[in-house]
Order: structure tokens, then C-alpha cells, then sequence
């Protein structure tokens, strides 16, 4: 059978596998790869291996194609001129600017394919003039105790974290900002942040990144914010009357002015307070949000509405953690551990552009958030390695390397049309059911389940 047929089988059998390797073949081509790291390494040289030789191997775990790095590495050791230790010298002293390259620059190329996606969606921006942008952390959980250094402890070795800012009009994660401390706070990272910060851009977050710094800092850079009010971390010299605006969906919402300051600088913002009808999780009946957005770029039913959008990046967490294996427990370096979370977010950023490809198509029987991130890649794990034994990379680099965004555009949208949707569409459930009480299990540690069937019966 022909390369060809072959590539057309695929297609028809499996096209999310196809748009995902083009999209990465396009995006994040080894060529690609090897420059992010030549220009953005400081101390690790390139010699005798090629970074983009440790990222493929690394990307194979990542998809769950392979259990380990040093299985990845047995399947393909004929393509290798250095051993197994070097693979692991190259991936334990990964540094954090590489990694954070390794999404911010091929992200920066996504935007283009992912706004002529969206603009045959007909989408709406979140808000109308502004950059959204939704910034969130992750702390990689703890990895196993190989290193020597973790020998003596019982702790949880904590091998990093991150900073990711999430785009919500495009769903994609357009920067990372990693760290390899894992137990300090997130909110060490926020200079680096600032520098990104842009006019007219809106950043949305949560409390953990309520700071006086943090606020006069995108103030400072004609930026605008929707931040959680922190009740220990903040502190103001005047405010005003509440004064009650109307009724939302979750409460009553009322509006002041507070006048904040650092050094001999002030800030004045609005605070909307949000009276909850039903307490939160952690039995809080009211929720404060700061901004400095006028009322005429958004009102205080716009602002509470915007706020509710921080949580599609809780949702992008969960779909990388369950859809990809992005925190690998064997990896105890940090420079290892903070590397696979990047390639997994490139990952995402390629699927949610696959997506949107799906929507652009077929929009009049599945939306965007009605696929599921999990499904999706369940059948990339399956039928990736196969497919690139049957077509290696040669194949792919001939027909997407070169690829403009709007020719890629192209081809991801015939691709699109081969989905059946039903095959990804998310399983919605119902509403959770109390958990009955439970006995302590002390004398009988063991039940029978068949003699427990029986006895309902």
C-alpha cells in the first residue's frame, strides 16, 4: 500500500490522530525545537544530542505511548549515539526559560491558526477591546524518592511549579512561567508576570494573587484586572459607601470604591461584593472581586460574569492532568519534571486546536466545550505509535512543516469533517448523591461483596 492510501486510511479511521501530529509537525518540528533551546539555553550545550531528540522521547510518555523514558528510549536506541544516562543528564538540567519557550513561542503561532478557527465559529471575544487573560498555578505533584537526596526523608518531594495564562477566547495556554521551587508561594513568580503585562490587557485571577503589588503593577502597565479580594494580603486608606445594585443569579451584588496605596502611589478600584444565596465549599457568604475597569467597558454584572470564566483554566488543568500524563512521578529532577508539564501543555494547545477545527465544521451538532479532552486523547494514545511506524516523520515533515496558517486551517478542517462527534462528545451525569454512612470496618476488615448482593435482594 502506498504512503498515500496509508495517510488516507488514516484519515478516515482516526483523523484527531492526524490533526494532532500535523498541528505538531507544523508547530513544534524538531528544527523548531533545536532553535527554542539554542536561544534560550544558558548553561546546557547541545554536543552530540539534539534536545529535540530528549523532547520526542519525553513526548512519548507524556501521550502514554510509552510508561517510562527509559522505555522510550530501549524502543528507539539504534537512533541514539549517546547512552541512556546521557538522555537523563539532558533532561534532569532542563532549564526553566527552555521550558517555558517551548510553549510560549509555538503559542504565539497557534494564535493565528486558532483565530481563523474561531472567526467561522462566529465566537464573541469575552470582552469586547481586550485581551482576556486567566492566570492560575500548578503544583507538579510529588515524584518518587530515587534521587539520593530524597533517601532520607518520608516527605512528598515537591519537583516544581508553574504559572500558566490561559487565553479563554482562543483556549489556549499562551505562557508558562515555571519554577523550580515547589514549596515556596506562587506569588514569587508574579514579577516575571508583570513584565508580560500589556495595555488593554484584562487579567483575571484568583485571591492566592491578590497583592498591592500585583495590582498597582498592571495598573502601572495600562493593564486592567478582576481579582478576588484576599482579606490578609490587602489593605486600603479610604472607601466608600456599598451601595446595592441588583440581584444575580448566586446573590445580591453591591458596589464600592476603595482607594488603595503603595509607597507614594494610589489606586482607586471597585469592589463588587457578591452575597451569596448558598454559602461556598468553604462556608463564605460573600465573595469580593477588585478591578479597574470602568463601568463603561463592563458593569458589575459583566465583572462577576467575567470573574466566573477563571475557571476554564481549572478545567485545562484537569484535562491535562487525566488526558496526558504531564506530572511523571519518576522524574524527580526539577528540570525533568518541569519539562514534561511543558510538553504537555503544548500538547493540549495542539488538541484545542483540533477542537476548534471540529467546531469550524461541525458546530451545528457538537460545540467545543461538549468534547472531551480525555477521549480525545484515549484514541491518540491508541493509534499514535502505530500510525508513525506505518508513516515516520519524513512523511509528516513533507506534507505540514512548510504549511502556512492558513493552508493548515485548510487541512485541519477536512480532517475535521472525518470526526463522528458522538465518539468524543463528554458524558454528562447527574446530580451527586449523598454518600450513605459507612461502618468503620475495625473488626471486619473484609466484606463479601456477592453475600452483600444477596442480602439486598
Amino acid at each position: 500500500m502506498s504512503a498515500e492510501a496509508l495517510f488516507q486510511r488514516f484519515v478516515e479511521q482516526s483523523p484527531i490522530t492526524v490533526m494532532l501530529r500535523g498541528t505538531l509537525e507544523n508547530m513544534f518540528c524538531p528544527e523548531a525545537i533545536d532553535e527554542i533551546f539554542a536561544a534560550s539555553a544558558q548553561r546546557q550545550r547541545t554536543s552530540e544530542l539534539l534536545f529535540s531528540s530528549v523532547v520526542d522521547l519525553l513526548s512519548l510518555v507524556v501521550l502514554r505511548e510509552r510508561r517510562s523514558v527509559n522505555q522510550a528510549y530501549a524502543c528507539a536506541k539504534e537512533q541514539f549515539e549517546v547512552s541512556i544516562a546521557s538522555v537523563y543528564n539532558k533532561l534532569n538540567g532542563t532549564e526553566t526559560a527552555v521550558c517555558r519557550e517551548l510553549v510560549r513561542r509555538p503559542a504565539q503561532k497557534l494564535v493565528k491558526v486558532v483565530d481563523v478557527l474561531v472567526g467561522l465559529t462566529g465566537r464573541k471575544p469575552k470582552l469586547h477591546g481586550y485581551r482576556t487573560r486567566i492566570l492560575d498555578g500548578n503544583h507538579l505533584t510529588s515524584t518518587e524518592h530515587r534521587l539520593e537526596v530524597l533517601r532520607r526523608t518520608r516527605s512528598g518531594p515537591l519537583p516544581g511549579q508553574a504559572l500558566a495564562v490561559l487565553d479563554p477566547d482562543r483556549m489556549l495556554i499562551v505562557d508558562l512561567f515555571p519554577w523550580e521551587d515547589g514549596h515556596s508561594q506562587e506569588r514569587i513568580i508574579l514579577p516575571a508576570v508583570l513584565l508580560t503585562a500589556q495595555y488593554r490587557d484584562l487579567w483575571i485571577a484568583d485571591r492566592n494573587f491578590c497583592t498591592t503589588g500585583f495590582l498597582f503593577g498592571l495598573a502601572g502597565s495600562r493593564a486592567s484586572f478582576i481579582i478576588r479580594q484576599h482579606a490578609s494580603t490587602l489593605v486600603w486608606e479610604k472607601e466608600t459607601k456599598q451601595k446595592k445594585i441588583g440581584r444575580s443569579e448566586s446573590g445580591v451584588i453591591y458596589e464600592q470604591k476603595l482607594l488603595l496605596q503603595q509607597d507614594d502611589k494610589t489606586l482607586w478600584v471597585r469592589r463588587i461584593t457578591i452575597k451569596l444565596d448558598q454559602p461556598t465549599e468553604n462556608g463564605q457568604t460573600e465573595i469580593h472581586l477588585l478591578t479597574n475597569l470602568s463601568r463603561r467597558a463592563a458593569n458589575d454584572f459583566k465583572v462577576a460574569e467575567l470573574y466566573l470564566t477563571r475557571w476554564t483554566i481549572e478545567n485545562a488543568f484537569q484535562e491535562i492532568e487525566q488526558a496526558l500524563r504531564s506530572e511523571i512521578n519518576t522524574l524527580g529532577y526539577p528540570g525533568a519534571a518541569l519539562l514534561g508539564f511543558s510538553i504537555a501543555v503544548m500538547t493540549y494547545n495542539a488538541l484545542s486546536v483540533a477542537k476548534w477545527a471540529v467546531e469550524a465544521e461541525q458546530g451545528d451538532t457538537i460545540q467545543r466545550e461538549e468534547i472531551s479532552g480525555y477521549y480525545l486523547a484515549a484514541v491518540v494514545s491508541a493509534d499514535y505509535c502505530g500510525m508513525m511506524i506505518a508513516l515516520p516523520a519524513a512523511e509528516w515533515t513533507v506534507r505540514f512543516a512548510e504549511l502556512t496558517p492558513r493552508q493548515l486551517v485548510n487541512r485541519l478542517r477536512a480532517y475535521a469533517r472525518q470526526v463522528k462527534p458522538d465518539q468524543f462528545r463528554k458524558t454528562k451525569r447527574g446530580p451527586k448523591k449523598p454518600r450513605p454512612p459507612r461502618t468503620r470496618g475495625n473488626v471486619y476488615h473484609h466484606v463479601s461483596t456477592a453475600r452483600l448482593i444477596a442480602a439486598k435482594k
